[in-house]
């Protein structure tokens, strides 16, 4: 008798979170049209200005009761699932819409309660430990090599491509990148470099084979590890780069010049002073030091709970306050900042292109799921700096306020001497 009353209960519940969530449909779309279809087969449209179109499809209640209390968490669940599918448009539609009117969608008062709360609990979550950033690390980097050769370029660079020319490749857009980077740190022959998150080794590799110096590069995933070993030794230079498999908090310097490219995003906000005190313990008083990471616009937020759930466990993008406080505590000069914003947003539309063209062999590598799982990232990560608070900042530093050349003209000088050795080469 019990079952029979409470299915009525649990029916009246989801008929009432479905009126609720046509009521917040509507609120909601302010660009393009988004049709739900429920559990029920009745659909529920809400439209905007011109804009793109999708269907979506829920296959159970659940779903519908989800998605109105805890949108950004729930869709992604449910397309991982299969519990939302699509009977018109494409998962990039779906997310454009999203994208488009995400301001709208975070300024419903249920909505704006639930963020404010993340950023609150924000500064509860456990400390990257050693221990943990290495946990963190396997979940997502030590998946499998072949699974990230499948949508990166040949030099395996997993961070935003410097695209200088529009219609660069994405192989000729990661070099630019890393010549970028390697002449803004103005590196001398025999200077020793410390690459921190050395990822498949393309940063390190490019130093040693084009600046003349010796490089160690450390790393947490034992698949980059041994990768970025091989392809060192591949290209001859096992005396001059050397990969360790250690926290960066473990490394004796000194060195000349420092490097960290992608991984600041993964040392967890309570440990902003522990990197920046560690990159000035190692740094020689004549070094330079640059760190390229993802950042935010505005002030400090929150890593969204279904990338923290499934991608980046223990990870944030902070806002340049925040770095620039722990930099400040670590007393080092702040020598150059520059932000690059769209550059990510079209690294992840070429990762995303290389990823669907492969996708067959990701899933006899990972299965569906993770296919479904890994396409929601990169389309709703390219999103949220082509629509979003996203971007990427590079920040230049120093012991001395005499260290580097008053004007930024040797950059330039120094990225063209590059280009010109790598086209001789």
């Amino acid at each position: 008798m019990q079952n029979m009353a409470a299915r009525p209960r649990g029916r009246a519940i989801l008929e009432f979170a479905m009126s609720l969530l046509q009521s917040m449909l509507r609120r909601f779309i302010r660009v393009g049209t988004l049709t739900v279809i429920d559990h029920k087969g009745v659909a529920h449209t809400a439209s905007g200005a011109p804009g793109p179109k999708a269907t979506i499809r829920f296959h159970d209640g659940k779903v519908g009761r989800d998605f109105l209390f805890n949108p950004e968490m729930k869709a992604g669940e449910a397309y991982m699932d299969g519990r939302l599918t699509f009977d018109d448009g494409t998962l990039r539609d779906f997310l454009t819409i999203y994208a488009m009117n995400r301001e709208t969608l975070r300024a419903l008062p249920w909505q704006k309660t639930l963020r404010t709360a993340m950023k609150r609990l924000r500064r509860l979550a456990p400390s990257n430990s050693q221990g943990r950033s290495r946990k963190n690390v396997e979940v997502h980097y030590d998946l499998s090599n072949e699974m990230y050769q499948l949508f990166l370029d040949e030099g395996l660079n997993y961070s935003c491509a410097y695209f200088r020319d529009p219609g660069a490749t994405l192989e000729e857009a990661q070099v630019a990148k890393l010549r970028h980077i390697a002449a803004k740190l103005d590196i001398k022959p025999g200077h020793r470099v410390l690459d921190i998150g050395s990822g498949w080794g393309s940063m390190a590799i490019y130093i040693a084979e084009n600046c003349g110096a010796d490089v160690v590069g450390v790393t947490l995933s034992k698949e980059q590890h041994a990768l970025a070993t091989e392809r060192a030794a591949a290209r001859g230079l096992s005396d001059r780069v050397t990969f360790e498999l250690k926290d960066y908090r473990e490394v004796q310097g000194p060195f000349d010049r420092i490097v960290s490219v992608g991984m600041f995003e993964h040392v967890g906000l309570r440990n902003f002073p522990a990197f920046f005190g560690t990159v000035a313990s190692l740094l020689k008083p004549d070094g330079v030091a640059l760190v390229h990471a993802i950042g935010r616009k505005g002030g400090p937020g929150a890593t969204g709970s279904w990338v923290n759930k499934y991608i980046f466990p223990g990870g944030y993008s902070p806002a340049l306050s925040e770095t620039m406080t722990a930099i400040e505590g670590a007393k080092l000069w702040v020598t150059d900042i520059e932000i690059w914003r769209l550059h990510y947003a079209e690294t992840l539309r070429n990762w995303d292109l290389r990823f669907q063209a492969n996708r067959a062999r990701a899933a006899e590598l990972l299965g569906e799921r993770f296919c479904r799982m890994w396409e929601f990232y990169l389309i709703a990560a390219e999103f949220s700096f082509r629509y979003g608070k996203h971007m990427v900042a590079q920040v230049q530093l120093t012991h001395q306020v005499d260290t580097l050349p008053l004007t930024r003209d040797y950059m330039l000088r120094r990225e063209e001497q590059l280009e010109a050795a790598e086209r001789i080469a």
